[in-house]
């Protein structure tokens, strides 16, 4: 399986590093910020699966980003969970209500933490299992495994289906094909390198069956030179 980025927000370096080098043995990828500004300037170019967040922060709290976060569409279903050495009942309670996932006070057990990040993960994966994903007039329903634009029936193979899948999921993150080959075949499967670039072909070419359609969809599937595809909605 791919690897989830999560984004630690802490002033504190130790607790930065502390954290950093228990969610890599963990099997995570992670990026640190030590102040609100940071934080949100990582999460538009990172777009992190899950942000543990400081409650005190220089430059804006760590509950106020967590308020912007929830307000902002591209950002309001990223779970977070607040690892703060705030431990009152009322600041627990203020965090939930704002929309937070989990609440882990300091200090902490790094087992603890990591067994919270992946019970979040989980949870919010279930949810958005079938979930029905959309970008601009493109809807794909994993439920009824329909995919349309502009409510007109695309057909794609199952594999086209699970990449594009994969890509909605994920937007705006850039992907070895290694990685595509773990999400989108798993990890015990062997295939040669262009066979992933032929899939991606058949999945362009699904996506622009709709000639008349106001967006070119098959362009949202970009090629970055040297490291991989994305799906994004900004020009590459």
């Amino acid at each position: 399986m791919f690897e989830s980025t999560i984004l630690i927000v802490d002033d504190e370096a130790a607790i930065r590093d502390m954290v950093g080098i228990t969610l890599d043995l963990a099997g995570f990828s992670s990026v640190s910020a030590e102040n609100a500004h940071d934080a949100h300037v990582a999460i538009v170019d990172r777009k992190p699966d899950l942000i543990l967040l400081d409650w005190m922060l220089p430059g804006g709290s760590g509950i106020e980003l967590a308020r912007r976060l929830r307000r902002d569409e591209l950002t309001a279903n990223i779970p977070i969970i607040m690892l703060t050495a705030k431990a009152s009942e009322d600041n627990k309670v203020q965090g939930l209500s704002e929309g937070v996932d989990d609440y882990v006070t300091k200090p902490f057990s790094p087992r603890e933490l990591v067994a919270r990040i992946k019970t979040v993960l989980r949870r919010v994966d279930g949810k958005q299992k079938n979930k029905a994903l959309r970008v601009f007039d493109l809807q794909l329903d994993p439920t009824s495994h329909r995919i349309t634009i502009e409510e007109k029936p695309v057909v794609m193979g199952p594999t086209e289906f699970r990449l594009l899948k994969f890509f909605l999921m994920n937007q705006e993150k850039v992907f070895s094909r290694d990685h595509i080959q773990d999400a989108v075949w798993g990890g015990n499967v062997y295939l040669e390198e262009r066979t992933i670039d032929v899939h991606i072909r058949r999945l362009r070419k699904a996506l622009s069956s709709i000639p008349e359609a106001t967006i070119e969809y098959d362009k949202l599937v970009q090629t970055v030179r040297g490291a991989g595809y994305r799906f994004s909605v900004r020009p590459s």
